[in-house]
């Protein structure tokens, strides 16, 4: 009786902590579940009686206390009153299966979203520069790319994780303000916020599967963050005053990710990086066999790559013309 009747100065405790008067916890808390609560607390725990002896009450002592000694009905009925609490929402997080029936092991995607890429595709294509702005794009593509090969050498995995930190950038940043314009001047996108949305996500996704096999040193890290602070402020100034000249950028530097990407193939063919067991995520994202390898996730990024740089040719063309890109039908879904 005295444990009960402690208990139920606690739960006024709580209650009145919480700003609840008893009326108003009645409606988060049913009879049931309050003198289940009650019978909990009051039940005596082993080991943990001097926490309840001080005037302060300790959290995980109260978490020991509601779920120590539970028998498979107790337990039970505390699973049901914490999902009562979190459905006071109306969200409930529904397990995600396979076709085989098995669990889905990744919230960051839903088998939805995965594909088989297309690997057909020409990765020699390049636009050759016929305008000032174009050449200028090239120009400053071929730079960076000098710099980035003097940074990481043979490097090519760490190369690999920089070079996806810059690439899921423009997408996002491009999709963004077209998104503000589409609020701004009432008016449909052509697809183009999801088109670029998506190129940021898949980019982003090539990022989280080589960080499953590449872990970049500190200095490498404080470059990600230097590097991203720069060229995102930059690339958004360049897309609100040309937007041409920002795609086509893009464009050249998909160009330069192809080659880099063929270059760690390369390395891979000659034995000078091993060919690991391909992570699960890669496997799952792309519907790879089960034995695939780091060099089939290369190859299926590389042709992501060359897809990213055809849509981003394809829209600076659409600006050269003098279109507005909701005028130009967005290549949704293209990898």
């Amino acid at each position: 009786m005295k444990g009960k009747a402690a208990a139920r100065l606690l739960v006024r405790a709580i209650e009145l902590r919480s700003g609840l008067t008893p009326s108003s916890s009645s409606r988060h808390f049913s009879s049931g579940s309050r003198s289940f609560f009650l019978d909990k607390l009051a039940r005596p725990v082993p080991h943990q009686i001097s926490c309840f002896g001080s005037s302060r009450f300790s959290s995980s002592a109260a978490a020991h206390v509601v779920n120590s000694q539970d028998s498979p009905t107790d337990h039970e009925n505390h699973k049901n009153h914490d999902q009562q609490f979190s459905n006071y929402w109306g969200i409930i997080t529904k397990k995600t299966l396979r076709e085989d029936g098995t669990p889905w092991p990744w919230n960051c995607f839903k088998p939805s979203d995965s594909y088989v890429s297309d690997t057909s595709i020409d990765v020699k294509k390049h636009h050759i520069p016929d305008a000032v702005v174009d050449k200028v794009a090239l120009k400053t593509v071929k730079f960076l790319r000098v710099l980035s090969d003097l940074f990481f050498q043979e490097r090519h995995g760490c190369h690999a994780v920089l070079l996806e930190t810059v690439a899921a950038v423009p997408g996002m940043v491009g999709g963004m303000l077209l998104h503000c314009k589409s609020l701004r001047k009432f008016e449909h996108s052509g697809g183009w916020i999801k088109a670029l949305l998506e190129e940021a996500e898949n980019e982003r996704m090539h990022l989280m599967t080589f960080m499953e096999v590449f872990q970049p040193k500190w200095y490498e890290r404080a470059l990600v963050l230097a590097v991203q602070g720069v060229f995102f402020n930059g690339y958004f100034a360049l897309y609100l005053i040309f937007p041409r000249l920002a795609h086509r950028f893009v464009g050249y530097l998909e160009e330069e990710a192809v080659a880099s990407y063929t270059d760690f193939l390369a390395a891979l063919d000659k034995g000078s990086m091993p060919n690991t067991p391909a992570p699960a995520i890669a496997i799952d994202y792309w519907r790879l066999p089960s034995d695939a390898t780091l060099r089939d996730v290369v190859f299926v990024v590389r042709a992501d790559e060359a897809h990213h740089r055809d849509v981003n040719h394809f829209a600076a063309d659409a600006h050269l013309q003098g279109k507005e890109l909701k005028d130009s039908p967005a290549p949704i879904g293209y990898h």
